[in-house]
């Protein structure tokens, strides 16, 4: 999933303390691996978690926000889920995070999203596409890797939704398998790997309502040479569990059969290295330009449990812009 000119331009800076952009597509698309001091010349703008190579100026707006989503047909989402859930009875896999894109109509453009939203994670790719993103992928600090996959998404207002969302039995099922495949994944490159928090919820609000997502933190202990490694680290860690499944191989192979198109730079993995730290994001919460139409491209994990009409409303629900 990633090619061995980024792995080595990831090594080479690394090695060198130079800090540096990197942005990974999930399948098609060219990889960036550049200093930060040329993201700008690049077209690229940033702001993960305060650092970035933007300001915080608000921008306003004599018009309010108008956001329309023409979702997938239904019946074209329940083709794509009884792919899905005939490789899930086979055993091929236990949980896929199934995709769509979805046409949306809005009068701000995507440099405006970027600039007016909030996430904690942020990037405008040129003309291209910008993501808003709640997802941490991996943050290094010291020699400790961390990752905090999401799962479970539940409307807030929905009366005792933190109660229902943690106790769903779907959900907790879903949420056990990621902390066990992103476990196993940080223990190809890190050792003392533990769970520090499970399934802890938080908020995200948008144009539309607020909405609960639960989270688990997983970390472990690099070697000390890491900066050096940063290439190879990446390459055994992507794809991002949490946007694919488990067992990785075989559910990539359902998710090419079930998906309408390549996924492109979505659910791909952008980040920074400061020289002495690292951070970075799962490029979910994802608008685009495509072909002169702009889409939102978003999706949820199927399990052996679910249920479409459930998980059409979700993917659904998670079509949103991150201003209030």
């Amino acid at each position: 999933m990633i090619s061995a000119a980024a792995i080595q331009d990831m090594n080479r800076l690394g090695n060198r303390r130079i800090p540096f952009l990197f942005v990974l597509p999930f399948d098609t698309g060219s990889e960036m691996v550049v200093p930060l001091v040329r993201a700008a010349e690049e077209g690229i703008w940033y702001n993960f978690r305060g650092a970035g190579n933007v300001s915080g100026t608000a921008v306003h707006f004599k018009d309010p926000l108008r956001f329309r989503k023409y979702p997938p047909a239904y019946t074209d989402y329940l083709k794509a889920f009884g792919i899905v859930m005939s490789g899930l009875q086979r055993g091929d896999s236990y949980l896929l995070n199934l995709t769509f894109p979805t046409p949306v109509e809005i009068n701000r453009s995507l440099a405006d999203v970027f600039y007016t939203g909030s996430a904690p994670y942020r990037l405008l790719f040129r003309d291209e596409f910008t993501v808003f993103s709640p997802e941490c992928f991996v943050r290094i600090l010291g020699n400790t890797i961390s990752s905090f996959p999401m799962k479970g998404t539940i409307d807030a207002g929905i009366p005792g939704a933190a109660g229902r969302l943690i106790s769903d039995a779907k959900e907790m099922a879903e949420h056990h398998t990621i902390v066990d495949l992103i476990r196993n994944d940080l223990s190809m490159v890190a050792s003392e790997v533990r769970v520090k928090r499970f399934r802890y919820l938080e908020e995200i609000r948008t144009h539309e309502r607020r909405l609960l997502q639960a989270s688990s933190e997983i970390s472990g202990m690099l070697f000390a040479d890491w900066p050096s490694r940063l290439g190879e680290i990446f390459a055994a860690l992507l794809p991002a569990g949490s946007i694919s499944g488990a067992p990785k191989a075989k559910t990539l192979e359902i998710i090419r059969k079930a998906e309408t198109s390549d996924r492109g730079y979505y659910t791909g993995v952008c980040g920074i290295f400061d020289g002495e730290g690292l951070d970075s994001a799962v490029m979910i919460r994802f608008l685009a330009r495509e072909g002169g139409n702009t889409v939102f491209r978003s999706g949820g994990g199927i399990t052996i449990n679910s249920n479409p009409e459930s998980e059409y409303r979700e993917l659904i629900d998670k079509v949103y812009v991150p201003i209030v």
